[in-house]
């Protein structure tokens, strides 16, 4: 069962991505640009995928003993699946510039993700003969979900307005 400690770890891990993305870029932009704040806050995931996903694996290979020796079809691989990573963090960010909002775009991105993976990995395995009705509707009710859950979000609450004749500041009070 530690495969699936780790998957729900990870479900964890990428269901706080996005808020947590979203405010710090909103902090970054705070009386300033705000495609300069998202900008910003891109660079510091770069900064925490260089702690955890570069210093983390080296100390780990060093500590195993791990020869030195990266096959050229794992390391392209590797590679592309770090690039599409990174371009996949920079777009949801790209896409909150856009005035989507965390709730929206990672419903979108976490509904949509699994589609794609299924479909990729099918036509890598060339499995499309095998495929039975049950996958289907899966990935149909993927598409509806995230469709659902993207439309019928709960909103924000709007802003409560003034008090006629008082300032802002004393309704506060």
């Amino acid at each position: 069962m530690n495969w699936l400690a780790f998957a729900l770890m990870t479900v964890v891990s990428w269901g706080v991505y996005g808020i947590f993305l979203h405010s710090g870029s909103m902090g970054m932009a705070a009386g300033g640009d705000p495609a300069i704040g998202r900008i910003k806050a891109f660079l510091l995931v770069g900064v925490a995928y260089f702690l955890v996903a570069i210093l983390g694996p080296l100390i780990i290979l060093l500590v195993k003993g791990a020869d030195w020796t990266f096959p050229a079809k794992g390391s392209g691989w590797s590679l592309i699946a770090g690039v599409v990573g990174a371009l996949g963090a920079l777009f949801v960010l790209l896409a909150f510039g856009a005035k989507g909002t965390p709730a929206a775009v990672m419903s979108i991105v976490f509904a949509g993700a699994p589609i794609v993976n299924a479909v990729v990995a099918i036509s890598m395995a060339k499995l499309w003969d095998g495929i039975r009705w049950q996958f289907m509707l899966g990935i149909l009710l993927a598409a509806i979900g995230g469709t659902l859950v993207t439309f019928y979000k709960p909103n924000p609450h709007p802003p409560k307005k003034a008090a006629a004749g008082k300032s802002d500041q004393q309704v506060r009070v």
